[in-house]
């Protein structure tokens, strides 16, 4: 009801002040100007009652007081803004291709590299609402876990469904990578862009990582690269005869050179390295910088006054007010 009004003079509503000192002046007379009667028997009082036109009578006050406060709000003279908003956006198509294979387990990053990648990625994903992002997975091989979707709650639904496991493991950076290009190559978006992230090195897939890198040039695609893991080794859970879980420190083993040079084969792609989970999180905030939508804004603004209704209430309720003294309240 109120959306979008303002006032040109907001200090004139300290006038509404004066609303409850005339209430208080109101009873003081009231009570200082009742008559009193001196008599020797009240049997004659006794059963009557005040008439309707005397219950009515603070009728006339109340509606002054209404009056006074219409007058005060007319004065500061409120206004509906008008506004309309054209927005052009320039559109971005993005695909994450992220590795499940079981490596992804490892638990340097907490609580592992998956689940620590799975929520980074959810964020980017929310502040993006502009733009078509996909889902492609891969291990041993790879394949789409959800199209190019602006529908971004079903994309999150189904990336934290994403487990090790569900497929062969390995590690196919190349048909991951391959994946992610066939779901941009026919998008007319004006930027097309494939962060792929992986803790390991190529040892399956059909398809060689630095070829898939240049179809991608060949597609306008730019390529963002991401190695997650710790330098060195990093606990892995592993399973006893007692098939109680133990930890285990396995070598990591990421291919940073194969990873720049599939990233710089794309103009202007890049390689990140993320060794925890705030890296992950500053690598995507720089992604999310670099390939943030251009919005391009016109705004239009009218504001219409409003106050004349309340100036034509507050006159009918002073008009109301003297009709009513004149004719049924008349002394």
């Amino acid at each position: 009801m109120f959306h979008n009004i303002t006032l040109v003079h907001p200090w004139l509503l300290l006038g509404l002040a004066l609303v409850p000192l005339l209430i208080v002046w109101y009873v003081w007379r009231y009570r200082k100007q009742e008559p009193t009667l001196r008599i020797s028997d009240m049997s004659l009082m006794e059963g009557s009652q005040p008439t309707l036109r005397q219950r009515l009578r603070p009728l006339l006050y109340v509606l002054r007081l209404a009056a006074v406060a219409l007058l005060v709000v007319a004065l500061a003279r409120p206004q509906r803004q008008m506004s309309r908003e054209e927005m052009q956006v320039e559109g971005i198509d993005v695909v994450l291709a992220m590795d499940i294979s079981g490596s992804m387990m490892a638990e340097d990053f907490r609580p592992n590299r998956l689940e620590a990648a799975k929520k980074v990625a959810a964020s980017f994903i929310e502040g993006r609402k502009d733009d078509r992002i996909g889902l492609v997975v891969f291990a041993g091989e790879a394949f789409t876990q959800i199209p190019l979707t602006i529908d971004h709650h079903v994309l999150l639904d189904q990336l934290s469904r994403v487990k090790t496991g569900i497929i062969k493991d390995g590690t196919a950076m190349g048909d991951g990578l391959a994946t992610a290009v066939n779901r941009l190559k026919d998008s007319q978006a004006k930027s097309k862009v494939i962060i792929l992230l992986t803790d390991g090195i190529n040892n399956q897939g059909s398809v060689d990582p630095q070829n898939a890198a240049e179809i991608a040039a060949l597609y306008d695609i730019r390529l963002y690269t991401i190695g997650v893991g710790t330098r060195g080794s990093a606990p892995y859970p592993f399973k006893d005869q007692f098939g109680r879980t133990v930890y285990q420190n396995v070598p990591v083993e990421i291919d940073e050179q194969l990873l720049t040079s599939m990233a710089e084969a794309t103009k202007e792609g890049k390689y990140f390295r993320s060794t925890n989970k705030q890296s992950l999180e500053n690598i995507f905030a720089e992604i999310d910088h670099m390939e943030k939508t251009k919005v391009d804004v016109t705004r239009y603004e009218n504001n219409k006054d409003i106050y004349l209704p309340l100036l034509l209430l507050a006159l009918g309720c002073l008009g109301l007010e003297l009709v009513l003294q004149l004719l049924y309240f008349k002394n």
